[in-house]
């Protein structure tokens, strides 16, 4: 099943709810296409993004997907990502958004600047969207150079697949953060074009 939208609808009574978190860790850091009341870093134990997830619908298409991130269980990684304080309504529009195979999970995010924070709580219950390797859309783990060559091949109605890529390494740089996957993935694609340069 490539599209999760009616599952997730199911998933959580959340429309008439005015106050949910959303946590982001792929497109959702650079790209905000919906409003939010309140935006904060925050990170989630346990899981590690992966470029493994297909993209039929945004990044690439049925006959040639593109590559973009789920998340995967790993106990010893903490996945760093944006929170998004929206009312319940808006998950129509992430559902579709987020709809080629990917699942709503609630989990429990810890806030990056809780420091500088006057709130009394230091984590929070968030929904996140993930796509497991049950899916028809799951790809799973090839070297960083095969995702790096596939993801330069491919295209979809949201654009490149190399744009999602760059904005994404281009963002958590900015927001000091490191990823030894997503950059090591940004190499590869860097490396193969200035061979197909030369």
């Amino acid at each position: 099943m490539l599209d999760t939208q009616t599952v997730n609808a199911k998933r959580h009574a959340i429309a008439e709810t005015d106050d949910v978190w959303l946590f982001g860790y792929g497109s959702l850091i650079y790209k905000v296409d919906f409003p939010y009341l309140e935006k904060r870093p925050a990170r989630l134990s346990g899981w590690a993004r992966r470029f493994w997830q297909g993209s039929h619908d945004h990044r690439g298409t049925i006959e040639n997907p593109g590559r973009v991130l789920t998340l995967i269980r790993d106990r010893s990684s903490v996945c760093f990502g944006m929170a998004y304080r929206v009312k319940g309504a808006t998950f129509s529009h992430l559902d579709h958004r987020e709809k080629n195979g990917y699942l709503r999970h609630e989990v429990k995010i810890t806030w990056v600047d809780q420091q500088q924070s006057n709130w009394q709580q230091n984590s929070q219950v968030a929904i996140v969207y993930q796509a497991d390797e049950h899916n028809a859309a799951y790809l799973g783990p090839q070297s960083e150079r095969a995702i790096a060559q596939q993801i330069l091949s491919s295209e979809g109605p949201s654009g490149p697949n190399r744009e999602y890529l760059f904005r994404l390494a281009d963002a958590l740089r900015s927001l000091g953060e490191e990823d030894d996957h997503v950059f090591a993935i940004e190499a590869a694609a860097y490396e193969l074009l200035k061979n197909n340069d030369q």
